[in-house]
């Protein structure tokens, strides 16, 4: 096997890889990350592995976390962006509720460092979301990677990891105001641009993109809405898989090919 041919193998691995998280993680805590910050952090939880009983270092090329999100290395825009967005992800942290009415503050990640001539990244999440990451045996939620690589917006993501983690309910209920809150979509006053610019974005990207088919439903008390329940269930039909796949392959440029392959066989 040719280099290329197993540095293409190496990404098609990665964007196959598994995120596992604690739904205490998901359900119960609120942050701001922008889109790519979201997907470094579920790039780095994906480097977690079974076994683990600590948060080790991990080493990254950016020049591979761009291939494997779908990003032009080569456009040194890129480069740049994601060498900001570590340094902010440094700074900030998540809150997550601990008991009814008791919140704690942790911080994603202890260190980063980056050589700049070779464009490794050095980067560990911090000891303080061990217990959120590491050797879960129950109530958690798990799902690949490479269904968040394609979306655009960062309200897909943070909400496909959350209906995912009701999976198992088949669907879900929220109040507008709490599901604002942990989308960190609070800015959005108008309930009308709260749904298009967030909800009506998320679930186009969920259903396209991910191993879910959401349907939502919005609920009036009154003249207003004031609840959203959303209907969950599996992708298990082959088809609506493949379609999936192929979807994300046109989503990132082509790049899914060998992962489709990989999943179809």
């Amino acid at each position: 096997m040719d280099r290329g041919q197993q540095k293409k193998n190496e990404i098609t691995e990665a964007q196959n890889y598994r995120v596992v998280k604690s739904n205490d993680l998901i359900q119960k805590s609120r942050f701001s990350l922008s889109l790519q910050e979201q997907k470094i952090i579920l790039y780095l939880i994906s480097k977690i592995k079974p076994e683990d009983m600590e948060l080790y270092e991990h080493s990254f090329d950016i020049r591979d976390f761009c291939h494997v999100c779908g990003l032009d290395y080569d456009n040194g825009k890129n480069y740049k962006n994601i060498k900001d967005t570590l340094k902010t992800l440094r700074d900030k942290s998540i809150w997550v509720e601990i008991e009814k009415g008791t919140e704690t503050t942790l911080a994603w990640i202890s260190s980063v460092s980056i050589t700049k001539k070779s464009g490794i990244v050095k980067i560990k999440l911090d000891d303080m979301m061990k217990p959120y990451l590491i050797q879960l045996q129950e109530k958690f939620t798990q799902f690949e990677l490479l269904y968040t690589l394609a979306m655009k917006s960062q309200y897909s993501v943070r909400l496909y990891e959350i209906l995912k983690s009701y999976e198992y309910r088949h669907s879900h209920v929220f109040t507008i105001d709490e599901l604002k809150i942990r989308l960190s979509a609070e800015n959005y006053n108008r309930f009308h641009d709260f749904q298009r610019k967030v909800i009506d974005i998320s679930m186009r990207e969920i259903n396209e993109l991910s191993d879910l088919n959401v349907v939502c439903t919005l609920i009036k008390e009154g003249r207003s809405y004031t609840k959203i329940k959303f209907s969950i269930k599996l992708k298990k039909d082959i088809g609506e898989r493949l379609k999936t796949w192929h979807q994300i392959e046109l989503k990132m440029g082509g790049n899914k090919k060998s992962a489709i392959e990989t999943k179809a066989t």
